[in-house]
């Protein structure tokens, strides 16, 4: 078993920069995963209703063709 040493036992005590540093990047990473969330939220629930819109849509037929490029 290795012999116990200070820096083993405990942490170490951050600097006051360092724990100012920590302190924003916590708060930073909740929002970033925040705005995640809703995004992905949002996703899901823009693609149930573009999915529901789709299929209440009655199908489009295959002899509907859409103008071409006109040319000279």
């Amino acid at each position: 078993m290795a012999k116990p040493t200070k820096g083993s036992l405990f942490k170490p005590n951050l600097t006051r920069t360092e724990s100012k540093a920590e302190s924003v990047s916590r708060v930073a990473m909740s929002m970033i995963e925040q705005e995640t969330a809703k995004r992905d939220a949002k996703t899901a629930r823009l693609r149930e209703a573009r999915l529901a819109q789709e299929a209440a849509a009655p199908p489009a037929t295959a002899g509907a063709k859409l103008p071409g490029p006109k040319t000279r």
